[in-house]
């Protein structure tokens, strides 16, 4: 089989792409996986340190542009679809799958019109403008979260959930372990989060009191690493501070309690981990998916949502210091958040995907 994953400019979108490639190979490593994507997304500084090959095309994004930008957008769609069309001549793929992202468009509209078996993946609740189009031209549509399915033609529709990477699975209840200090996982996405970074900053003095039980690993994105990096040297607080961590499973694996935004994919391997988490929602994400993506999981039980606009370092540290000494609570919080992990997503995915090839190849 060959099977072009075409998506990224995020973790969000590239991860469950890489899931999928993962199950591809899993069933037969003679399949041939590429990826389509741009030179400025994360998967031109991530896929070839996984061993995969990456091929680019020129895409920006459209909505909320100025004017002179939105031009050459528009002015990048024909363009991209050319190049989109040179790389699946070549490549001559069974199947071409969109996972989200600028280059996913282009893509995937192109191999529909080449005549190739087409599906998309939608990660969030609420489709984004890219999915809604697509979701007109692609033979399956494979969906994280039941209530999507009303925005897309039910006859495409397969509810999958959102598939994580082999590495996050460990099919096991957790099983707190008596350590010596609580490990605290902190990121904003694979770009890093302004108002998660000064929150933390912001409440090292009141978390000097635990001090001596307590260790950070902190993804800032590259821009703000070497500014909260000293504000933790100066406090004498452990913190591991990286500007993108490549191990995320290792990193879940060792966290006692997780606080990041409430991206799908994010929440996706948070419950395949079975790990109890703090939830701050992106306030300008498209039509505020994050934060119906969060409330899935506090409703659950499984975590617990800050919104940005109450956000300070004070309501931080109150909230993890609230987690961290109830023993009883956060176990309650890590069973529940696995018993929400969708880890047959990928298998599912894979499996439409076959079907898909196998009626029209």
């Amino acid at each position: 089989m060959r099977i072009v994953i075409a998506g990224g400019g995020t973790g969000g979108h590239l991860f469950p792409g890489i899931a999928i490639a993962e199950e591809f190979l899993k069933r037969d490593d003679k399949t041939q996986v590429i990826f389509i994507g741009t030179k400025t997304g994360i998967e031109g500084k991530l896929l070839g340190q996984l061993g995969y090959e990456l091929r680019t095309i020129d895409i920006e994004g459209l909505k909320g542009r100025g004017l002179k930008a939105l031009a050459k957008g528009v002015y990048q769609v024909p363009q991209s679809m050319w190049q989109s069309r040179r790389i699946l001549k070549q490549f001559r793929p069974h199947l071409v799958i969109g996972v989200g992202g600028y280059a996913s468009g282009p893509a995937v509209l192109t191999a529909h019109f080449m005549g190739i078996p087409t599906a998309i993946a939608e990660q969030n609740a609420v489709p984004g403008v890219t999915n809604r189009i697509l979701g007109k031209f692609a033979n399956k549509i494979v969906i994280t979260y039941a209530k999507t399915s009303t925005l897309f033609e039910q006859n495409k529709v397969i509810l999958s959930g959102n598939p994580v990477r082999a590495a996050f699975i460990t099919g096991e209840e957790p099983d707190k372990k008596k350590k010596d200090f609580w490990q605290l996982l902190i990121f904003g996405g694979s770009q890093g989060a302004t108002a998660i970074n000064k929150a933390m900053v912001d409440m090292l003095p009141q978390l000097q009191k635990m001090k001596n039980k307590i260790h950070l690993v902190h993804q800032t994105g590259a821009r703000q690493m070497e500014k909260v990096k000293q504000a933790y040297k100066r406090s004498g607080i452990k913190a591991k501070v990286l500007p993108f961590i490549v191990d995320m499973a290792g990193a879940y694996q060792s966290a006692d309690l997780i606080i990041c935004r409430a991206g799908a994919t994010s929440l996706a391997e948070i419950t395949a981990s079975g790990k109890a988490a703090i939830l701050i929602p992106y306030p300008w994400a498209a039509n505020d998916h994050q934060t119906k993506n969060a409330q899935t999981m506090e409703e659950a039980g499984a975590a617990v949502i800050i919104s940005e606009r109450d956000l300070s370092g004070g309501k931080l540290f109150g909230v993890i210091e609230n987690l961290l000494y109830d023993e009883q609570k956060l176990i309650k919080m890590e069973k529940k958040s696995a018993k929400l992990g969708n880890i047959n997503a990928a298998a599912k995915i894979v499996d439409a995907c076959m079907k898909l090839m196998s009626k029209v190849n």
